[in-house]
């Protein structure tokens, strides 16, 4: 389940640090933003609810019985970066490339194998040649995005606009250039409370995913349970709420399925 996000996404529970009040969860090895597997599964169930309440107890389960459906941790794959040598590029690295061949792999995909190119330090594959600035940071461009990785990453995004230009967007960078973008490029947001008069009663600082930001997920029947997902997808359908701040509009994710 491809995880395109349409606004600001806030998963919570992140380790406060620094400024920050309220950061995003964090893979506690790699600094990865994510989405826990067991958040987006209570997300889903709000939505599927909404169209049966009843087989809702079926497909997640209840207490004492657990459901059909199992729902994977949402894995990060491209994070929109500011540039400025065009409007801004989707960034990622060869480790969450690797990353999304073993997931497609482990869900029964036979042709998910593609090439993950290497990529040396401060060097970047982005199409044309020259230097590529992103945020205050300098890459030197080597080469272009090999064409089945953008096949790959592509196939989990629904819009097809999007995924026509997504070549052109499409940048790599080592791991290590692209772990300073997941640790330090998200937005950071000032929320307050004012009272009556309107004057601050609490003011705090809050981390964000920007929109464009791309996820997945990896969903499957348990013990063969055939229609589950079909069932999924047809009640859930192209849009999804995740993370806190729905009443302010976040957290919204348009979903690209992929069987």
């Amino acid at each position: 389940m491809g995880m395109l996000a349409e606004t600001f996404v806030h998963p919570g529970t992140g380790q406060t640090t620094g400024a920050i009040d309220l950061p995003v969860a964090r893979e506690a090895a790699t600094d990865y933003p994510f989405i826990a597997g067991s958040s987006l599964k209570g997300a889903l169930l709000d939505d599927y609810r909404q169209q049966d309440d009843e087989g809702a107890k079926r497909i997640f389960g209840e207490q004492d019985n657990a459901g059909d459906l199992l729902v994977s941790d949402a894995r990060l794959l491209l994070l929109p970066v500011r540039s400025l040598t065009s409007a801004f590029k989707w960034v990622t690295c060869p480790h969450l490339l690797e990353r999304l061949e073993r997931d497609l792999k482990r869900s029964g995909k036979a042709d998910a194998g593609f090439n993950i190119p290497a990529v040396e330090r401060k060097r970047a594959l982005a199409g044309g040649s020259g230097r590529l600035f992103l945020e205050e940071r300098s890459f030197e461009v080597t080469g272009d995005v090999p064409e089945d990785v953008v096949e790959a990453v592509g196939s989990l995004i629904p819009h097809k606009n999007v995924r026509e230009r997504l070549g052109e967007r499409l940048t790599i960078l080592h791991d290590d250039d692209f772990a300073w973008f997941a640790r330090y490029g998200l937005p950071v947001q000032a929320r307050n409370v004012l009272d009556t008069n309107k004057k601050s009663e609490n003011l705090w600082y809050e981390e964000t995913l920007p929109p464009d930001t791309l996820m997945y997920s990896v969903l499957a029947q348990r013990n063969g349970k055939n229609g589950t997902l079909d069932d999924v997808k047809e009640k859930i359908g192209d849009y999804l709420q995740v993370g806190g701040n729905e009443t302010v509009g976040q957290g919204w994710f348009s979903l690209g399925w992929r069987d």
